[in-house]
């Protein structure tokens, strides 16, 4: 991943409602939500969320997929893990004590049970 790709993403990701919808988002899978469910969710106004869901889009995070009258939007979670991958390569100077939590969040995130791995 460059690191333009990387700033980009995490620029995104570093304001509270689209942090919030981004959140939503990785909790409701592969499966997505309509954006109207989407501003239903978080009780935020159509316009609002537009513009937050366009500033996630452009940075690679999330992807809109039409389905008849609604816009269904994912996360793209190929792109997100080569974030947390970019993120975390040159991680722990071989200390496991660090490596420990991202391996756990990842092993209850992609459990057999979980929709979105």
């Amino acid at each position: 991943m460059e690191t333009k790709t990387a700033i980009e993403a995490l620029s995104a990701l570093a304001q509270e409602r689209r942090l919030e919808v981004f959140r939503l988002l990785v909790r409701a899978g592969r499966s997505g939500m309509a954006a109207g469910a989407i501003a239903d969710a978080l009780g935020v106004p159509a316009n609002t969320l537009s513009a937050q869901l366009n500033i996630l889009s452009q940075a690679g995070l999330i992807e809109g997929m039409r389905e008849g009258r609604s816009i269904i939007y994912s996360v793209r979670f190929d792109a997100v893990s080569e974030l947390v991958v970019w993120l975390m390569e040159d991680c722990c100077a071989g200390e496991r004590a660090v490596a420990g939590p991202v391996e756990m969040a990842a092993s209850r995130c992609c459990a057999p049970e979980t929709p979105i791995c």
